[in-house]
């Protein structure tokens, strides 16, 4: 907790910032024992955390300052290697961990962001405790507890890994003790749209003092609520953290408009008699005898304080995070509507998506059309964030008339959810219409297509768009030139002629400026585009072309892909129509 000067004409030092951990005194002590589980923690659903891990990670930051000239000061060797444990903790739970260098900061060092990669992402819960410590020791209270405690918190969320509701996004902050200048510098450097995704800030600045309060910050808020309800519990009687107003990380959050709590248990205010009364310790002496001193190690932190403090926090965050999510998708058709002469067929492309839970199989089927039109998919089922091709066939003898079509996907979870299709089948004569390129997807083998050995694959290695089966031109780092070609009548008398396909590019060429590697897409003797390793990027893109030109002809519809001696650039194609309308 950073220093603030009373106007009192007396200098008092206030911790807001981080805690630590030691054993609090017998008499000291409430009446539960620090090891004993909560009496409540069964019914409060939110794992216990073991003390002793808390401590352990305390141990550590004792033994860094140490090594490191006796304290952890921001901007020294001592807060560097204390980032460094921690991020290798959690990189190794499986955290996304940034480092984000405080450029305005008194001391230029970094904060240290972790988030847990579940829930949405605009719908984020943070929960932060600064690293730092002054110079005159080592910070174990202040606030090596405070940064322990979060530490093992977000071990045991990753070892659970339950289902989240919202996003959790932990956070270590550098230069508090220098006036809240890491938090500071974080929120300044957020956009009013990511600002907006934090829906609440918890702060946890010395919760181990070893004659300490039990104190939340804006104790009434809703915010703080999952906070007091863990400690109301316990029977604790919580208090407002008023000496520590405004002189925490949780400042920073607020002072941008967002929803902030936190625990504290004091720093070099007294205790009351009535504070002692209830929670045991001394009164008339500081929370915190050791603040911002050479005492201030492992032996300052109260392992009953810190033992609630950390198991409040896990409270919190299943509270305000984690949930029971049922698994659910979506199901949508593109375009939402076709036409198709009798004889002819046409194409849509039908997408899904994972709305909540996990991914789950979807079967696809479809309601609605007439006799003599039938409707299938390539392939009939997907895992759900998977497409498929829909073709819509039409007999000669099929009605004219407008229909809906109605798809459905069934899910192996029990859950149906479906997208409305408008077909027109035309009176014949005129335009034939339809999709006329076969085996569109390369899911019903190589026919009628002519390629390359090879080409028409199923290889994980390149996943297909839709289906097992793609096309994959090039790709072997060699010499080389591999074609895909299909001959198609393409029918007269039209409004439109659409040619697509959908196109993945990706290249172990280092270049930004030369195209070594190239695909050429041609129409009978016309060339219609050409990529190359320039336009390598994540994913399908769906490359379209109007064909009116060739109206009433038959043309042959080409792929080549020509690869130089070295570094291998992939051309995947899949899902190819000419759609006629």
């Amino acid at each position: 907790m950073k220093r603030r000067v009373l106007t009192a004409g007396v200098a008092l030092a206030v911790l807001t910032g981080a805690a630590a951990l030691a054993g609090m005194p017998a008499s000291a002590a409430p009446a539960q024992s620090a090891a004993a589980p909560a009496p409540a923690a069964q019914s409060l659903a939110a794992p216990d955390i073991a003390v002793a891990n808390v401590q352990a990670h305390l141990t550590q930051f004792q033994t860094i300052a140490t090594q490191n000239g006796g304290n952890r000061r921001a901007g020294t060797a001592g807060y560097t290697a204390s980032l460094t444990y921690v991020k290798t903790k959690l990189q190794a739970a499986g955290y996304t961990v940034t480092e984000q260098v405080c450029t305005d900061c008194t001391y230029r060092s970094n904060n240290l962001i972790a988030e847990w990669p579940g829930g949405p992402a605009d719908q984020v819960v943070m929960f932060g405790a600064h690293l730092d410590g002054v110079s005159a020791g080592p910070g174990m209270n202040d606030n090596g507890s405070g940064s322990s405690a979060l530490l093992e918190n977000a071990l045991v969320l990753a070892q659970q890994n339950p289902a989240m509701t919202k996003r959790v996004r932990f956070a270590w902050w550098t230069d508090e003790e220098q006036g809240l200048n890491g938090s500071d510098f974080y929120v300044r450097s957020l956009s009013t749209v990511q600002k907006g995704y934090i829906k609440g800030y918890y702060n946890f600045d010395m919760v181990g003092s070893t004659n300490g309060g039990y104190f939340i910050n804006r104790i009434t808020s809703t915010t703080a609520a999952p906070l007091k309800a863990y400690w109301d519990s316990l029977n604790i009687q919580p208090e407002e953290n008023v000496e520590g107003q405004g002189r925490s990380d949780d400042y920073s959050f607020q002072q941008a408009g967002i929803q902030t709590s936190g625990y504290a248990s004091g720093a070099s205010a007294r205790k009351t008699t009535a504070q002692a009364a209830k929670w045991g310790g001394t009164s008339g002496s500081a929370y915190d005898p050791c603040y911002h001193r050479s005492c201030d190690t492992t032996s300052n932190v109260s392992a009953t304080v810190l033992n609630r403090s950390a198991d409040g926090i896990a409270y919190a965050i299943w509270q305000t995070a984690v949930g029971t999510v049922t698994n659910d998708f979506s199901v949508a058709v593109s375009p939402t509507s076709g036409s198709v002469q009798p004889g002819a067929s046409t194409t849509a492309t039908v997408s899904t998506a994972t709305t909540s839970g996990t991914a789950q199989t979807v079967g696809l089927s479809a309601t609605g059309a007439p006799a003599g039109v039938s409707v299938s998919f390539s392939p009939s089922s997907v895992t759900s964030g998977g497409s498929a091709t829909m073709t819509v066939s039409a007999s000669a003898s099929a009605p004219a008339g407008t229909y809906t079509v109605t798809v459905t996907g069934a899910g192996s979870g029990g859950v149906s959810r479906s997208a409305s299709y408008t077909l027109t089948v035309g009176g014949g004569g005129g335009c034939a219409g339809g999709q006329v390129i076969g085996n569109s997807g390369f899911e019903n083998g190589t026919s009628p297509w002519t390629a390359s050995s090879g080409v028409i694959t199923n290889d994980s290695a390149q996943p297909a768009r839709s289906g097992s089966y793609k096309a994959w031109l090039a790709g072997s780092g060699t010499t080389r030139t591999e074609t895909l070609s299909q001959s198609v009548t393409i029918p007269a008398g039209c409004a439109s002629y659409t040619l697509s396909f959908w196109l993945h590019i990706d290249t172990a060429e280092t270049t930004s400026s030369t195209a070594y590697d190239r695909l050429v897409v041609q129409v009978g003797s016309a060339t219609l585009a050409t990529y190359s390793n320039l336009n390598a990027a994540a994913g399908y893109v769906q490359r379209s072309f109007n064909v009116a030109a060739y109206a009433g002809q038959t043309v042959t519809v080409k792929f080549t892909g020509t690869e130089d001696y070295s570094l291998q650039t992939s051309f995947v194609v899949d899902d190819v129509t000419l759609q006629a309308s």
